[in-house]
């Protein structure tokens, strides 16, 4: 088994069976991710499929160069690979979230119960969204570097960008609340249509949109330690903090998949099919 040595980009060595278990649970929801997309033939639920698809897909493309780094601790490739992929995999599929959001205002006809304009809510969410991941990626870019001035200025850049996705969140999650509480203060006519369970799709952007803030969080607390802090010198918190919870965001995303949201068009032709609407 090798061993820490000076110059070593990890401060352990990374484990090839916790990272073959990675692999496969990522592989697996992949799969079902692409499966359930070409299967239901939704395709305006592509967007959200694609997010799903692409954050496990940079998942499992991580823990592969996290497994190539236990032969290969001094490789620079395999550890921005793995650091960077795994950093930057759940500001991707916060575009989904938001996208998801934007479409559920549409599909229950609410577009004035939303504190932002539905026209910029998406675009500022996504932008923003973007813009951590770019940030995030650099500074892992960065911090891979055996100076300490790179290293601590990569750590910076990373903290930086985590503080900015955990305010987006927290926003995000508050016109969300805001929007419910309306919504369901004053239903709209289309918010009553049975196939448009828009309460349910809610929940679950709650859940993932929390999971994820936990995932963050633990991220700045393990950034804010340094690379030689408690959280970096060893390998089972990144496993249980965030391999883990963003596995989970992958399962309770694809159990809630968004296609409880029905376009428009859809709801306004049972209407004209003769389906009864209630009024309020």
């Amino acid at each position: 088994m090798p061993g820490i040595g000076k110059h070593d980009l990890y401060r352990y060595t990374p484990s090839i069976a916790a990272a073959a278990v990675a692999i496969v649970v990522f592989a697996i929801l992949t799969f079902l991710h692409l499966y359930r997309m070409i299967k239901t033939k939704l395709w305006f639920c592509l967007p959200f499929t694609v997010g799903g698809i692409s954050t496990s897909t940079v998942e499992l493309v991580g823990y592969i160069g996290r497994a190539l780094g236990h032969n290969n601790p001094t490789s620079l490739g395999t550890y921005i690979i793995q650091s960077v992929l795994i950093l930057v995999a759940p500001a991707l599929f916060a575009a989904s979230i938001y996208m998801t959001l934007g479409r559920l205002i549409r599909a229950t006809q609410a577009e004035s119960y939303s504190v932002v304009r539905v026209n910029w809510l998406t675009k500022c969410f996504v932008l923003g969204d973007v813009f951590t991941f770019f940030v995030q990626g650099g500074g892992g870019g960065i911090m891979a570097s055996t100076d300490p001035d790179k290293v601590k200025m990569g750590q910076n850049i990373i903290l930086a960008g985590l503080f900015l996705q955990i305010l987006i969140f927290g926003l995000f999650i508050l016109v969300s609340i805001i929007f419910h509480l309306r919504l369901r203060k004053q239903p709209t006519r289309q918010s009553y249509a049975p196939e448009l369970k828009w309460q349910k799709m809610l929940i679950v952007l709650y859940a993932v949109s929390a999971i994820i803030m936990v995932r963050n969080i633990f991220r700045v607390v393990e950034y804010i330690g340094g690379r030689d802090g408690p959280l970096l010198r060893v390998e089972w918190p990144s496993y249980v903090f965030d391999a883990l919870l963003m596995a989970a965001t992958m399962a309770v995303w694809f159990l809630g998949y968004p296609t409880l949201i029905r376009p428009r068009t859809s709801l306004e032709s049972d209407a004209e099919d003769g389906v009864p609407l209630p009024k309020y």
